[in-house]
């Protein structure tokens, strides 16, 4: 009877509500254990509500150099058990992360992002991440969406190496690396390896590739690049190095370019070469259709994609600080 009772009263709530679900909450996330705690909720709506550093609670065990036997921070999560929630930073910043994890595939704050994945608002500073295969600083394995995000990690690995995301198969929007990024193959500064979409981001790190396949934003794409950038350094020792992609397989580069002079490369696969005047020029990129404007220093019009300082600076994303 008791059993029964509950069941006619959650049905009658049901009723009441119009046949809906109660809706999903929000999981908040203040230190290292509830960051670590995203594990057991694959499939949860979480929320960043401060920053997270090297003197929050739960650092010293869960991301430190010496955490975990020296591995330091365990991705989130694995190929098998994507996540496949919503990860909203509120424009706060996960600083001082190791990840030592150099026989791992699947590897950065969060390891495999799946089908659905949300992942926003979110910046990875000041973080050093090493891995095997698909090694990004804020997502290894990328099959979900990533978008307004940042990251300052510098990532090392041999294989799909990246300096935001390591391999894309979903889409990568609104976001920034400047990170240094060194690998052996399919190395870019955003994105390793593209067969996805990359639109409205720029990367300014430096990239190193020790054998094949390596761009100032995109090692190898099999995917869409648009609306987008590069200007840090490139050096690689096979024919496939670019200073904007690698090696564009068949696929789409639009309304991109990078910095002929910053990134010491005359040629890409896909994009538009500019010196570093052109570059800072407005011009060259309401020329191609951007959703940008001019503002003047130390302010931004977040009524536009991209914001500009006409002649003095690179294009950037009006929702950076």
């Amino acid at each position: 009877m008791k059993r029964l009772g509950i069941l006619l009263i959650t049905v009658a709530l049901i009723v009441v509500m119009g046949g809906c679900a109660l809706p999903s909450q929000n999981l908040e996330i203040r230190d290292w254990y509830d960051l670590d705690d995203i594990r057991n909720n694959l499939g949860g709506h979480h929320i960043l509500m401060n920053d997270l550093d090297s003197t929050t609670a739960g650092y010293e065990e869960l991301a430190s150099e010496t955490a975990n036997q020296g591995k330091s921070w365990q991705p989130i999560e694995t190929w098998g058990h994507p996540f496949k929630g919503s990860f909203d930073g509120q424009g706060y910043e996960i600083r001082d992360l190791f990840i030592n994890r150099p026989d791992e595939s699947g590897v950065g704050l969060f390891g495999y992002v799946g089908v659905g994945g949300v992942i926003k608002n979110v910046s990875v500073v000041n973080a050093t991440v090493t891995g095997s295969r698909y090694v990004g600083g804020l997502v290894g394995d990328n099959k979900g969406t990533v978008s307004n995000s940042y990251s300052s990690s510098n990532v090392n690995g041999p294989f799909g190496i990246g300096g935001l995301v390591g391999e894309n198969w979903g889409s990568v929007s609104d976001s920034y690396s400047s990170g240094n990024v060194t690998g052996k193959w399919l190395v870019g500064g955003l994105v390793g390896d593209n067969w996805g979409s990359v639109s409205n981001s720029y990367s300014t790190g430096s990239v190193t590739c020790a054998e094949f396949k390596v761009g100032g934003l995109v090692g190898f794409n099999f995917g869409t690049v648009n609306n987008s950038y590069a200007t840090g350094s490139v050096s690689g020792s096979d024919e496939y190095v670019g200073g904007l992609v690698g090696d564009n397989y068949h696929d789409t580069v639009s309304n991109s370019f990078w910095d002929t002079e910053t990134s010491g490369q005359a040629t890409s696969d896909g994009g538009t070469g500019k010196t570093t005047a052109e570059m800072q020029d407005i011009a060259t990129f309401s020329g191609a259709a951007w959703d940008i404007c001019a503002v003047n220093l130390g302010e931004t019009n977040p009524a536009y994609t991209w914001n500009i300082v006409d002649e003095q600076t690179y294009p950037f994303l009006s929702w950076q600080p």
